[in-house]
């Protein structure tokens, strides 16, 4: 057994990086030689490599050290083929591994990516650019991959965890039902995105451009933010459920503030060729609120009046000061809501009959009207099918100077 420390800059050198660990498991000591040079002549203090000769001396240095990358044979005296992925794979699952071999076989390379390797590399190909691209890429990737598994468990823990906690409010059986049914339909495109991500980096990486490669992370970095918004929705619908909301007032330019959360919905209203108006009747004196609250109040009634209107429509959102309240406006002219519908509108996982196939948790109108009755204020929904609706917000000023009052 022999460990050689090899210096080595990246693509993009960095002084101040710690060394790259490798472990290069290979019998051939000729290769392993032409290796270490290829390393050495690239640039200084990037790489530390140390060399084992069998793969259970590579797996003994491996419990012993920590390290960042295997670049790993297929032909050693103590085992063969995809066997030793598999081998490596089982005891050290968050090891970047690199396979090397002296064939140029399609149908092993790929099934060596799909039994843990992140790359694979015919030896009498290697050069210093494919190399140095490869570890890169390969510790890279596991990093991804890693994140996106952590993620997916938190995720998992968290769903069992709320939904434990919401199991034991009122209606419980009721209660349970509608969450694992909208869990398992509001989870399901997401969960269905990152499965079909995951499985095209695994199987077919080597075959992905990498411009392919950066959209499918953006479509699982997509997805994983949907999921953690459903989430959120739950865990908000859980405080109220278990009465632990506050109201926690800061100084806040009301205005200035309905202003930029217009321009940030815009954005999703454009897709559909739905504008916002804004407007501000009058006179807005400096008064203090809960952000958070008022984020929740506003942005789920915006956000619902454009999900439920037509294309090209608009949307209507006025702020109205009175003597000793500010009252939030916001009219569409979408489906509307039928009368039968209205009477349990607020209630957790209820939607109206006639929303189809638009999409929806039915938890948005819930958290609003706990985040209005935190806020001392009411709410009053006005709707006709096929005309559109109005949802009005009434909320108490409190001044930050008292001699405003």
């Amino acid at each position: 057994m022999s460990e050689t420390s090899i210096g080595v800059t990246s693509l993009q050198p960095n002084p101040q990086q710690k060394p790259i660990e490798i472990l290069l498991i290979e019998d051939d000591v000729v290769e392993a030689r032409l290796i270490q040079e290829i390393l050495k002549n690239f640039n200084p203090n990037q790489f530390c490599l140390t060399h084992e000769k069998r793969l259970q001396w590579g797996i003994n240095r491996l419990r012993q050290k920590q390290f960042d990358l295997v670049l790993l044979d297929l032909t050693l005296p103590d085992s063969q083929g995809l066997a030793s992925v598999a081998l490596l794979v089982q005891n050290f699952p968050h090891l970047p591994i690199v396979v090397l071999t002296n064939t140029n076989d399609n149908q092993l390379a790929v099934e060596a990516v799909r039994q843990g390797a992140q790359d694979f590399l015919v030896k009498r190909t290697i050069n210093i650019d494919v190399l140095v691209r490869s570890i890169q890429y390969a510790i890279e990737r596991q990093k991804a991959s890693d994140i996106l598994r952590e993620t997916n468990e938190n995720l998992m823990k968290q769903i069992r965890e709320k939904t434990a906690e919401l199991m034991k409010a009122k209606e419980i059986n009721h209660f349970q039902s509608e969450l694992v049914s909208m869990f398992s339909h509001d989870f399901r495109s997401p969960l269905t995105t990152v499965l079909s991500c995951t499985e095209l980096l695994q199987n077919k990486s080597d075959r992905l451009s990498e411009d392919k490669k950066v959209y499918l992370f953006q479509m699982l970095r997509g997805a994983s933010k949907n999921m953690v918004q459903l989430l959120d929705e739950v865990l908000l619908v859980g405080k109220t459920d278990a009465d632990t909301f506050q109201c926690n007032l800061t100084a806040l330019d009301l205005e200035l503030f309905c202003l930029e959360l217009v321009e940030q919905l815009q954005f999703n209203a454009d897709k559909r060729q739905i504008k916002i108006v804004f407007n501000a009747l009058g006179t807005i004196p400096q008064t203090a609120w809960d952000k958070s609250l008022l984020r929740h109040i506003l942005g789920n009634l915006l956000a619902n009046a454009i999900k439920y209107s037509a294309e090209g429509d608009r949307v209507q959102f006025d702020l109205i000061p009175q003597e000793q309240v500010m009252i939030f406006r916001i009219q569409d002219c979408g489906i509307g809501i039928p009368l039968k519908d209205r009477q349990c509108l607020f209630e957790p996982f209820h939607r109206a009959s006639n929303v189809g196939r638009i999409p929806g948790t039915g938890l948005g109108l819930a958290i609003v009207k706990s985040c209005v009755e935190a806020h001392q204020g009411s709410i009053k929904l006005d709707s006709q099918v096929d005309v559109g609706t109005t949802v009005t917000v009434t909320l108490p000023l409190l001044f930050i100077d008292s001699n405003n009052k």
